[in-house]
């Protein structure tokens, strides 16, 4: 406490000593300030005297200066006024400068926009969107401040979505169009190739029968040129491509191009599909395939032209691609749909769609090789049709036939023949009306369908851009198959069918001998046709000698069966009375008629080879001796009495009366009589003690069963042969001489 004391002791000591300072230092202070007063008290009091003085002068002057402001200010209200007016007026005049500088800018956007939706109005979308591209890049910036010029900002994408949808719904209605006119389209670019393929046909036929035209790269070259400018103007003609252009650019111009094509290449795949998509009942007419070529042409026709007028929006590799799927499809489908066909003519009218449908795509530059490769399918099927269908008209013809020599009462029924069969017979010449042509009303029938069918195999190869040899080639393979399968298979059909007797077969191997002969002329009628000398190391011969002489063959054979089954008939009504005590005296009935059978048909052999007659008479007689045999030989008879004997006697000398008659001339001596030699010596053959019998094929056999049939026989019967033996040589020689004599 003591301390504190004497701290604030310190303190109030100090401050006392502090204020004794400052009132020293304000007394000075005042001194100072007095003195300083003091110095100029003299010039305040000269001012105020002078003031003073002014004072009155100042009222006067206050009053004429307020006096002059009053005048002055009623003065100056007009020109106030004025002054207020020029300057509202020079306001206004900046105000006008301003707004015109301004609308000299805001109107060349307007005229832009205006100009925009006009463009709109009239579709043409194109030329909006590069007004919308100098809106926004030059007109705009310039008034960008402006709230109408941010409006149109805004509005210029929603109009360019606008641009891309309609745009894009005027594609997808071209797309549609084009999906359901392309078959019109296609068809009239067919039309125009048919039309002018016909006409340069026309102007360069000796070119095409040399084979020159077709095969030169110069000329292909110049026809399809030739087909590519007619074709592309028939393009631009029946179709308004307007929509895919206008599309594009605008796609293009809005940056979306890759979008564009992608979707246009998509549809169009689509489209490509529905249209190599045949319909079921195609292959039932013509129409049905020329309205799927005419599509398939017409939807390529249209891709043709977008590749060239258009940049990038397809290109050849995506042509050629799509080209390449389509081919596989409609080689596919025309696989299918053409087996079908059964008409030779509907075939034709197909592959003459081919070919056009491929020459029209060529001109496009498609490659269609493989097209033509398919027609020489589709010729094989071709082939294959008209054979069934000659098949038929071969049967017709054999039905009708009645196999008579043809008839000629004179000189022009005459040429009317031979002017359809190639007919030479010198020896026939000779002879005068009326007289008989050895073949049959069939041969020229069959000759003259022949040559039909050379014309119609040859329509298949025309127009196949094939050269002379190949179709020569073709023509040659194609006629001997109808001669090798079809007209072989109808000749042994018509020689196997029932009603076909002896005279009718012995008519076919005439026939078949002159239409052997015919086959030289046949082979110059194809010469003629192609152009191509026989003498060619390549050309193939027609193979109707081999196809003939099988006929003849199958003939010959069927008659000596229907011979042998005649004599069987015959055979078959004999009825001997084995228990008879005396003979007839004469030839039994069934062998007299059996023989008079065989002279009537053996004279009917006259025209056939000698051989054939020859072969058909000696297999007759052998046959007629066996089934004599065979009688005597039967199980079933146990004995057999002279008088049978003796009957069965003289009918084995009918028949060797009608042996050495010679009905078929050219056997040497008795080699006909030798076909009875067996029959002879068994019928008339002595028996011995111990029962030995001759058997049909000359060999012996013993017999020493009671039952011997010849155990009967006696001397006085071994006495009555012998006399009828002697009988028989004098009536062989007889009839020898007879037949000499003749």
């Amino acid at each position: 406490m003591l301390l504190l004391f004497f701290f604030l002791r310190e303190i109030s000591i100090k401050i006392l000593r502090f204020m004794e300072k400052l009132d020293a230092c304000i007394r000075n202070h005042d001194r100072e300030i007095e003195k300083m007063c003091n110095f100029h008290h003299q010039g305040f009091v000269d001012a105020i005297t002078e003031l003073l003085k002014v004072r009155a002068d100042a009222e006067k002057l206050k009053v004429q200066v307020t006096d002059t402001n009053r005048r002055l200010q009623d003065a100056g209200k007009e020109v106030i006024a004025q002054t207020e007016e020029i300057i509202r007026c020079r306001v206004q005049q900046r105000n006008i400068t301003t707004v015109v500088e301004k609308l000299q800018l805001c109107l060349p956007v307007l005229e832009m926009y205006s100009k925009l939706k006009e463009q709109m109005k009239v579709k043409r979308y194109y030329s909006a969107l590069k007004t919308m591209e100098q809106l926004e890049n030059l007109y705009l910036p310039r008034v960008s401040q402006y709230r109408f010029c941010q409006i149109m900002i805004e509005n210029l994408p929603k109009l360019r979505e606008e641009i891309k949808e309609i745009s894009m719904s005027d594609l997808k209605d071209f797309l549609e169009s084009i999906r359901k006119h392309s078959d019109r389209i296609g068809e009239t670019a067919m039309k125009q190739v048919s039309l002018h393929t016909r006409m340069i046909s026309s102007v360069f036929a000796t070119e095409m029968q040399s084979n020159t035209l077709r095969q030169s790269k110069e000329g292909a070259s110049v026809i399809e040129q030739f087909f590519l400018k007619l074709l592309v103007l028939t393009a631009q003609d029946l179709v308004d491509f307007s929509p895919v252009y206008r599309c594009l650019h605008i796609y293009s111009v809005l940056g979306d191009g890759e979008i564009f094509e992608n979707y246009y290449r998509k549809q169009r795949r689509k489209q490509a599909r529905l249209v190599l998509q045949p319909q079921s009942s195609m292959h039932e007419t013509v129409e049905g395939y020329r309205r799927y070529f005419s599509q398939i042409v017409g939807f390529f026709v249209v891709e043709d032209h977008i590749l060239h007028v258009t940049q990038g929006l397809v290109t050849r590799t995506y042509t050629d691609e799509l080209w390449n799927m389509a081919l596989s499809k409609i080689i596919a489908v025309l696989r299918t749909h053409s087996s079908y066909c059964n008409d030779p003519d509907l075939v034709l009218e197909l592959k003459n769609l081919i070919v056009v449908f491929a020459d029209t795509l060529q001109g496009y530059g498609f490659p269609v090789n493989r097209l033509f490769d398919l027609l020489f399918e589709i010729r094989d099927q071709y082939n294959e049709t008209l054979l069934k269908k000659w098949s038929g008209l071969f049967r017709d013809i054999f039905e009708a036939d009645n196999y008579s020599p043809i008839p000629v009462a004179n000189e022009e029924e005459y040429k009317i023949v031979i002017s359809k069969f190639p007919f030479q017979d010198s020896e026939l010449d000779k002879q005068s009306f009326p007289k008989k042509l050895p073949m049959s009303q069939s041969v020229p029938q069959i000759y003259i369908q022949v040559k039909e069918f050379i014309y119609a195999s040859l329509k298949f190869s025309e127009s196949l851009h094939r050269s002379s040899t190949e179709i020569d080639d073709m023509l040659r393979k194609s006629t001997n198959l109808l001669l090798t399968r079809t007209l072989s298979s109808c000749l042994q059909n018509l020689i196997k069918k029932p009603h076909i007797g002896l005279t009718e077969l012995v008519q076919i191997i005439i026939n078949t001998t002159h239409l052997e002969l015919a086959c030289k002329y046949l082979e110059d009628f194809i010469s003629n046709i192609t152009n191509i000398s026989q003498v060619t190391v390549h050309t193939a011969r027609l193979y109707g000698l081999s196809t003939f002489k099988d006929a003849r063959h199958a003939a010959e054979g069927e008659i000596y069966t229907k011979l042998n089954q005649k004599i069987d008939e015959f055979i078959q009504i004999a009825d001997y009375d084995w228990t008879m005590s005396e003979s007839d005296g004469r030839a039994s009935g069934y062998l007299m008629d059996l023989i008079n059978f065989l002279r009537s048909t053996f004279q009917v052999f006259t025209h056939l080879p000698g051989k054939v007659a020859q072969t058909a008479c000696m297999s007759a007689c052998q046959h007629l001796s066996t089934s004599l045999m065979q009688m005597l030989l039967d199980t079933e008879l146990k004995q057999i009495s002279m008088g049978a004997i003796q009957q069965f006697n003289l009918d084995v000398i009918q028949c060797e009366l009608f042996a050495s008659s010679e009905p078929v001339p050219g056997f040497q001596g008795d080699t006909l009589q030798l076909a009875f030699i067996d029959l002879r010596q068994f019928s008339v053959g002595a028996p011995s003690s111990t029962g030995l019998l001759l058997n049909p094929v000359g060999g012996m056999r013993a017999s020493s069963k009671k039952n011997n049939i010849f155990a009967q026989f006696r001397k006085n019967d071994r006495d009555k042969q012998k006399l009828i033996e002697t009988v028989v040589k004098q009536l062989r020689s007889l009839v020898n001489g007879m037949s000499q004599h003749t």
